[in-house]
């Protein structure tokens, strides 16, 4: 088990506590939206925010941690992350803030404490690039729909 250390942000709704995941085989932890003063926030259709967490962390180095959308909120109301996924590098030590998208038809509120994103941590692989020759392969340069649809 990888370790993520967290601080609360000044001013931040403790009482929300730290990202939480839903059941045992869950991948992300949800993470709540911490609204100055417990107010919400009004999104309109297409319109994007910064959504404050009240949180910072510490990710060791060879990890990240991925934001990505809930289901349920881009299901039921096209509320999505358009950066998805993002991703928290190791060495970022700022606050953590989720950018969402309303792609739904009528207005979204984003209440405090609601749960806005989840929060994967997935290892980290650097590569080091090099100016080399290619080989060639079946599928050589086909691109999108080369393999066919079915």
């Amino acid at each position: 088990m990888v370790k993520i250390l967290f601080e609360w942000m000044a001013g931040a709704d403790e009482t929300l506590g730290l990202p939480t995941y839903a059941t045992s085989g869950a991948a992300g932890a949800d993470v709540r939206a911490n609204l100055v003063d417990h107010q919400s926030l009004s999104l309109d259709v297409g319109a994007r925010i910064l959504v404050p967490t009240g949180l910072r962390l510490a990710i060791p180095d060879r990890f990240e941690v991925q934001v990505r959308p809930r289901s349920g909120l881009a299901l039921k109301h096209g509320i999505t992350l358009p950066n998805s996924p993002g991703t928290i590098d190791s060495d970022y030590r700022g606050a953590l803030g989720v950018i969402v998208q309303n792609n739904g038809t009528e207005l979204f509120e984003i209440t405090h404490g609601m749960r806005i994103a989840q929060l994967v941590v997935a290892p980290v692989v650097q590569a080091a690039f090099e100016v080399g020759p290619i080989d060639d392969t079946a599928r050589g340069s086909g691109g999108f729909g080369s393999t066919g649809t079915t």
